[in-house]
């Protein structure tokens, strides 16, 4: 089993192991980053994961199931212990240890100590720069990365390996060792050839500080025990700063430059690196992975600071704890053979070509060298280094936190783009997009529309308020090859002016009272679309500059800032205002004009369409049905002949609104003439009138209309005077009631139930 797992449900892709781990041994894929032990050095740097995606293999299952079996089992703790077991004495901790059932409790110190002899005798002979092997995490640095300096590696082995085989060559190999540090290298170690059964389980010192909590051992508590083995003297000191060398019996001097003592990460891969080039050579190289030396491993108590914890350590070394040293130990015995080889474990990764590397940067829309921020978001140093990292298969483009921000932008564009369609169908199906109507004139624009929609021309719609210029503009959108693309659409006269050029073409931060951050304007919302000016002709001198830059070179540059942005935007405008006037009075741009007239189309007024006013009457019934959810049969003749004399100086959208109107008075299902404005009454009756002397009708008819029409009026007074009463009413005449019913039949007037007569 790997001494480390990640668990994928935790890992969030933040990258944060990465960036800690000094040789890139993770790899990103199937949606988590998962650990690459062929690559892997075991220093434990990824164990600082934020969401504890990465975690240590624990261990403490198997330590009991020795502590269980009939074999002895002896707990060898690592150095650094005091720095950890701080707030108990050694003695105690001993104790403590005895109590879960190991027979014998030793100071890994002394393996330092057994070692010492063999490196004398390697650093006496003359030969390659001699690399230390007492780190287990840089005996990995050197097999898995640099194998080129395998042969510079004493060939001797740790103190802990040391310690292992030397308490089995006394106790024998069925002793089960146990070995306690802060190292996560260690648990790495003991499974490489070499170490194979000299150690059976390696612990942290948190691991063994959970196991006497869970068997509910308080070490404080119990009365001190000697520490079995052999004292290790000096050997204590290994852990620390420069400790191994006076552990050799070195003696540094500080104008030495052949003898080089170094701890920590960046020293250590930086000096690895100067040696594996050929740039230093000196003669000893001592070298431990983690900063502060083993003192401050990766499972260490965080809470106390490297000086210290020093404090702790050479306290105990000074203090001499008592020592059961028993007869077995004492016997001369051959020593444990503390040789060992090292092989090259190097991964055979792919290197890319310089093609490649492009390919890769391209990806990540990386064109030139200025698009490489080397942020460092991904966890690698530089973009190229994550390049080379995508082509070796251990990491993907997703992990680049610019080209995702720019992913999620475009993104973006697309959801407006299809939000846009989206409303534009559901516009469509509500059928608040179509042209309806028969006459010659809406026929001709019909005709037009579909001549100039599938090019990419500019168009400008003229004509009165309400002639339906809005909907000729997405009419032109639908045909045209940008109808995948949004359609924005902006009224000029709705946003004022100092507020229309931030709209349309955005603002830089800073560049205004509000403005807290950039933003794109609506041409770059649009860019591969079209947008529509809806009323062009009331901007100002300076957006029509603006505008006409825009139609000329295809830029937008937004308010407050220096660079330009190119866009493709078909460009529709429309205004009710006569601008070959504004030309000559100076409010509108000449040069403007001839860019926005390249294509017109010119709606004829309502009042103009009298031949459409049926079907349109019919439309906007079927539109105010569903709006109100009320049954409508129809509209009478007599309305719709009114409203075909009616000059409509609101257009369509006049009409629009009738109709709407009228529906909500309708009563019976029927939108009549008395539904409608008064006005409308008086234009059927003067249509009425004329339609009587095309006739050319003869004086007696003439003067019976003309009677029958008072007549009518004078009902009318009546029932408003007596409130719709008709019985009073009638009285009020001086006629009979049943003569009143027939006046009221004859002239088709209405009374409601309440009384009230339908006007």
């Amino acid at each position: 089993m790997e001494p480390i797992v990640t668990y994928k449900e935790r890992c969030r892709l933040c990258y944060s192991c990465v960036r800690t781990c000094p040789v890139k041994a993770i790899k990103v894929d199937q949606g988590f980053a998962q650990i690459i032990y062929d690559l892997c050095i075991g220093c434990g740097k990824c164990l600082s994961c934020p969401q504890n995606a990465k975690v240590i293999v624990d261990r403490m299952v198997r330590t009991q199931e020795l502590l269980s079996s009939e074999a002895p089992v002896v707990a060898v703790l690592g150095c650094s212990f005091p720095a950890f077991f701080h707030d108990i004495t050694p003695g105690q901790l001993a104790a403590g240890l005895k109590s879960l059932g190991f027979l014998e409790v030793h100071e890994g110190a002394y393996g330092a100590r057994m070692i010492a002899e063999s490196y004398r005798e390697a650093l006496s002979e003359a030969c390659l720069p001699k690399i230390s092997s007492h780190c287990p995490a840089v005996v990995d640095l050197v097999e898995r990365h640099y194998p080129k300096l395998l042969p510079n590696l004493l060939g001797v082995v740790s103190p802990m390996i040391a310690m292992g085989r030397f308490i089995k060559g006394v106790l024998g190999e069925e002793t089960k060792v146990v070995y306690i540090s802060t190292c996560i290298a260690a648990k790495f170690e003991v499974q490489a050839r070499d170490s194979a059964n000299a150690i059976d389980v390696v612990l942290t010192y948190h691991e063994i500080d959970k196991l006497f909590k869970s068997r509910g051992i308080h070490p404080a508590a119990l009365v001190e025990a000697a520490f079995d083995g052999i004292d290790p003297g000096e050997g204590r000191l290994f852990t620390l700063s420069g400790g191994p060398l006076k552990v050799f019996g070195i003696q540094p001097d500080f104008l030495d430059t052949e003898t080089i003592s170094s701890e920590g990460e960046s020293h250590t891969i930086d000096i690895i690196r100067d040696l594996s080039a050929g740039r230093i050579a000196p003669d000893f190289v001592d070298l431990r992975f983690c900063d502060g030396g083993c003192v401050d491993g990766p499972a260490r108590d965080r809470e106390l600071n490297h000086f210290y914890k020093r404090k702790l350590i050479v306290g105990h070394n000074n203090s001499r704890h008592p020592y059961h040293t028993a007869s077995h130990y004492l016997v001369a015995a051959a020593p444990p053979d503390l040789r060992r080889s090292f092989s090259d474990k190097s991964l055979k990764l792919p290197g890319p070509g310089k093609d490649d590397i492009k390919r890769i940067l391209h990806s990540t829309n990386k064109f030139a060298q200025g698009d490489e921020l080397n942020c460092r978001a991904c966890g690698y140093n530089t973009c190229r280094e994550h390049a080379v990292a995508v082509f070796q298969g251990l990491a993907d483009n997703e992990m680049c936190l610019p080209h995702n921000m720019q992913q999620i932008e475009e993104d973006r564009g697309r959801l407006m783009q299809k939000f846009e369609l989206m409303r534009h169908e559901f516009d469509r199906q509500a059928g608040d997009d179509l042209i309806v109507g028969e006459d010659p004139g809406i026929q001709d624009v019909l005709t037009l529309i579909r001549q100039v929609g599938p090019t990419p021309t500019t168009v400008l719609i003229r004509g009165e308020t309400g002639t339906g210029k809005e909907l000729t503009a997405r009419a032109i959108h639908r045909l045209s090859k940008r109808n995948d693309k949004p359609l924005v659409t902006v009224n000029c006269t709705t946003i004022t002016d100092s507020l229309l050029e931030s709209e349309l073409f955005g603002h830089k931060k800073g560049s205004f009272t509000g403005a807290i951050a950039d933003k794109k304007g609506l041409f770059e919302a649009a860019n591969g679309g079209t947008i529509f000016l809806d009323e062009i002709g009331d901007i100002t001198p300076k957006l029509q500059a603006e505008l006409l830059r825009l139609l000329d070179l295809g830029e937008v540059r937004p308010v407050g800032g220096t660079a330009t942005q190119k866009v493709d935007v078909r460009l529709i405008a429309a205004t009710n205002k006569d601008l070959e006037l504004g030309i000559r009075e100076g409010w509108f741009r000449e040069d403007l004009y001839y860019r926005l007239n390249v294509f017109t189309v010119l709606l004829p007024p309502l009042r103009d369409r009298t031949g459409s006013i049926p079907a349109l009457a019919q439309h906007f019934l079927e539109k105010a049905r569903k709006k109100l959810n009320k049954s409508i049969a129809g509209i009478e003749e007599r309305a719709v002949k009114a409203m075909q004399h009616y000059p409509w100086p609101g257009n369509i959208r006049e009409m629009q609104n009738i109709i709407e109107r009228s529906s909500v008075l309708a009563q019976d299902g029927i939108i009549r003439l008395e539904n409608l404005p008064t006005v409308f009454t008086d234009t059927y009756e003067c249509c009425a009138d004329d339609e009587v002397n095309r006739r050319r009708v003869s004086f007696k008819a003439e003067r019976e209309l003309q009677v029958g029409r008072t007549e009518k009026n004078l009902v009318r007074r009546y029932l408003e005077e007596t409130g719709g009463n008709v019985a009073k009413a009638a009285r009020q005449a001086n006629i009979p009631r049943r003569t009143f019913y027939r006046l009221l039949e004859k002239y088709g007037i209405e009374v409601k139930r309440e009384g009230q007569p339908v006007l």
